[in-house]
């Protein structure tokens, strides 16, 4: 037992040598010097003699470690109460008006000698700006998505889903497009093993349905859609995609112009026009692609039109595309249309590059989380 007392009267004597140099220390700084030549973890005078506790019997051990803690507990409690002093008085040296960081074992957090985060020689500066953190919100994309959704389902539209990874068969075979097709090319689809590939378009959802479910059908597919196109300002090889379907008896081109026209005022305000011009699609007989021409009110507030912009590609239904899902071409037509939300969203919010969708930039995405 003489041992553990010996070590236990030296942690005594430590103690109030402590005590005295916390009592005379002038300030924050000194007071941190204190702190660490007896708390520290590697070089603490009290940490030392605790290292020797090997030398006492071990059912001697528990008495030198309640001893210990004790010993520690009032020379931190000494310690935290002449920081507060000199917070309170604005005395000091060289360190801030704060009082020190440190953890119950008398090192600093951050490991470091006190030279954590927010402090100078461990000691904590409240006087700097609280930093707020980002509340996150919904994508801009998703946003257009959502309010995309709204417009059409006013219209009667109901909301259908696909998979991501389709067949060739869904994917072009029953859109009549023949596999030697140039947009079959893996220059233009990205394959997967055993045959499948990842969609390149939401048609495929459009051609389920109709296998599915009997006419009258009225369809909005939003998803996800890939290509092997090449990342820059407009483009990208993963992007939303939303393609609407209409069959029904008696659809007509007249019905398609109706429909998109009161969706652009819906969109973009009672002024815009809509300009449909000649084109190509392998699954739409006639095609052609939808152009919008939007009015403004300028900074001046004078009312200005935009220059006539692509939106979208559309057209009537072709009948191979009705026999290869088992519905009857000579009872039912309609109509289909595709857009992508991140050009729509370029539009809507003046977004140069659609890059900034895809990046993470917090500063970009934070502009739309009150939205």
């Amino acid at each position: 037992m003489s041992g553990t007392q010996s070590l236990i009267d030296a942690l005594h004597a430590l103690g109030d040598e402590a005590l005295s140099a916390v009592s005379d220390a002038s300030g924050p700084g000194e007071l941190e010097t204190v702190r660490v030549r007896y708390l520290g973890r590697k070089e603490g005078r009290i940490s030392g003699v605790l290292r020797r506790v090997g030398e006492i019997p071990a059912e001697d051990r528990p008495a030198l470690g309640a001893e210990a803690n004790r010993v520690k507990a009032a020379l931190e409690e000494a310690l935290d109460a002449r920081a507060g002093e000199f917070a309170g008085t604005g005395s000091g040296n060289e360190a801030g008006p704060a009082a020190p960081v440190r953890d119950r074992t008398g090192s600093s957090p951050a490991g470091d000698g006190g030279q954590g985060p927010g402090t100078r020689r461990g000691v904590l500066d409240l006087t700097l700006p609280g930093r707020t953190t980002f509340p996150g919100g919904r994508h801009p994309i998703t946003l257009v998505v959502d309010e995309l959704w709204e417009i059409f389902r006013g219209m009667g539209f109901t909301r259908a889903r696909g998979p991501e990874a389709e067949t060739e068969w869904y994917n072009f075979e029953a859109l009549n497009t023949p596999l030697d097709h140039p947009a079959a090319d893996e220059q233009d689809t990205l394959y997967l093993k055993g045959g499948n590939l990842l969609r390149s378009h939401t048609s495929p959802v459009q051609v389920r349905v109709m296998q599915d479910h009997e006419p009258p059908i009225r369809i909005l597919a939003p998803g996800m859609v890939y290509r092997r196109d090449t990342y820059d300002p407009t483009h990208a090889p993963a992007f939303l995609q939303l393609e609407g379907l209409v069959v029904d008896e008696g659809i007509s081109f007249v019905d398609l112009k109706a429909t998109l026209a009161e969706f652009a005022r819906r969109y973009w305000g009672p002024g815009t026009q809509i300009r449909f011009r000649p084109s190509f699609f392998p699954f739409t007989e006639p095609s052609a692609e939808v152009d919008v021409k939007r009015v403004y009110t300028d900074e001046d507030g004078v009312e200005r039109e935009t220059d006539w912009l692509e939106i979208m590609g559309a057209g009537m239904v072709d009948p191979a595309v009705f026999e290869a899902c088992g519905i009857d071409p000579e009872r039912y037509t309609g109509f289909a249309f595709g857009m992508g939300p991140g050009r729509i969203g370029m539009l809507k919010y003046g977004i140069p590059d659609i890059r900034a969708f895809f990046e993470n930039d917090v500063r970009f995405l934070s502009q739309f989380a009150d939205r």
